[in-house]
């Protein structure tokens, strides 16, 4: 315990009190310990995620606790784990029963025994998260400290309890939660730690993916995620997880013609579009934008260096990415593949003279992700010429009118042909054939470049010129 150090103030919430009610109902200790009491004593506010720890059954005093809270979620219970969670208003609380670890050098799942709260700090991941408050009315708010978490949190610094190498071998997970800290909190890894972490960075690879990919949406999160992900790259641990990006390292000359360091490069672009958005698959996006261009790397003698179709290759490397790591393959890959896919089309008409067709085609294309993709094609100005920056910016917000324009006049978004299938077949008196996508594909490419306006009747009139020219004989024409 630290001599006189007492935290009640953050055990305020009447949850504490009725946890600490049952837990004597039930003669067992318990704790507050970890990331709640880290937080509380960074003054960061707003900490939902309660971490309990209990001297005997975590699981019972969970269940005792959920049937004394009205409104209480159900107790979800993890058997394999000895832990338990509930939910409880805008809370998370997530109850173990204070034990011992062991673990084998190819997994990390630990052989587990009852142990005192000793024995559970110390297999706790950093100093910090070893912090605990004792909820015995008695010794109500104790601060135990055993491994001067408060001085490290004071110096800023990530140490673990016990030996680094013993830390990071018995659950690689925690080298990512180092760099994630470190990221979050703006600490230092302590340099014992990072030297071993730097020596374990292959153990990674026993870590299911889910929980590294759930590590590294907590480092996009964080106000500037290129921290840790430089963190990771020199860890070595970033080769191992997103060989794709580290593929962009390096900057190769030849004739005298260099291409920008695309690493590099990409972290700057996940710091920029962080200051403008909280959207974590938009940073992801960001994050991969440029996969495509080590791949398509090639040097013309003529032009330089050129990296032609990295963005439809890089789309396509997107959803590869996604099913190693086990990420969602749903709405948010083809989501980030989309963005991928169309992220120089913006830069590209922004270069150009901007004509109402080419952003007609852009509004068409993107959809409802068009400010998103506006958004991250700003963020990959990196330029660091004040006038070259400023001409992009100007030639974006050019883009921007354009946009608005063209969307008051033509309703592209979420565009829905003016004459359906079921038309033009009563029209022609056909049935289902190639005619009716060769008429639609019509009318559509008329709508883009401007050649008839995106209204029923110039559509309807498109149909009539266009079925005829294809050899049909129109039989039911009515507007």
């Amino acid at each position: 315990m630290s001599p006189g150090i007492y935290c009640a103030e953050a055990l305020q919430n009447d949850v504490f009190k009725t946890l600490s009610q049952v837990a004597q109902k039930l003669d067992l200790e318990c704790y507050v310990i970890g990331g709640y009491v880290r937080d509380y004593l960074l003054k960061r506010s707003g900490s939902k995620d309660i971490d309990i720890v209990a001297v005997g059954d975590g699981i019972a005093l969970a269940q005792a606790l959920a049937a004394a809270l009205p409104g209480c979620s159900e107790v979800s219970v993890f058997k394999n784990y000895g832990t338990a969670m509930l939910q409880y208003q805008d809370m998370t609380l997530e109850f173990v029963g204070a034990r011992k670890e062991s673990y084998a050098q190819h997994s990390r799942n630990p052989k587990v025994s009852p142990g005192s709260l000793s024995d559970d700090q110390n297999r706790r991941d950093f100093t910090i998260n070893a912090l605990a408050l004792s909820l015995d009315p008695n010794n109500w708010g104790a601060l135990l400290d055993p491994f001067k978490g408060m001085e490290h949190l004071s110096d800023q610094k990530l140490i673990t309890p016990l030996d680094p190498q013993i830390t990071f071998s018995d659950d690689p997970l925690r080298m990512m939660r180092a760099i994630r800290f470190a990221t979050q909190l703006g600490f230092t890894i302590d340099e014992k730690a990072w030297q071993s972490i730097k020596d374990q960075a292959s153990r990674i690879k026993i870590i299911a993916p889910e929980r590294i990919v759930d590590e590294i949406n907590k480092i996009l999160a964080t106000p500037k995620p290129s921290i840790g992900l430089a963190l990771m790259y020199e860890a070595g641990l970033l080769d191992m997880i997103l060989p794709e990006l580290t593929a962009l390292l390096g900057v190769e000359e030849i004739e005298g013609q260099k291409h920008k360091d695309n690493f590099w490069h990409t972290l700057e672009v996940v710091d920029n579009i962080s200051l403008t958005t909280d959207k974590l698959w938009l940073r992801w996006a960001a994050l991969l934008h440029d996969i495509g261009k080590a791949p398509t790397k090639r040097f013309d003698p003529k032009i330089g260096w050129t990296f032609h179709g990295h963005e439809f290759l890089g789309g396509k490397m997107v959803h590869k990415l996604f099913k190693r790591l086990h990420m969602p393959l749903n709405e948010k890959v083809k989501y980030v593949q989309k963005l991928v896919a169309m992220s120089s089309r913006p830069i590209i008409i922004a270069e150009d003279f901007v004509t109402d067709s080419a952003v007609r085609r852009l509004v068409f294309d993107a959809s409802d992700d068009l400010e998103d993709l506006m958004t991250l094609c700003e963020a990959d100005i990196t330029t660091k010429n004040a006038k070259k920056q400023k001409r992009y910016l100007q030639n974006f917000a050019t883009v921007r009118q354009k946009i608005v324009e063209v969307e008051q006049r033509d309703h592209l978004r979420n565009f829905q042909p003016p004459i359906d299938g079921a038309e033009i077949m009563k029209t022609f008196g056909i049935g289902p054939s190639p005619f009716i996508g060769q008429i639609k594909e019509s009318i559509k490419e008329a709508i883009l470049e401007g050649e008839i306006p995106n209204e029923k009747e110039a559509a309807h009139a498109l149909m009539i010129k266009k079925g005829i020219s294809l050899g049909l004989t129109p039989i039911h024409i009515t507007l």
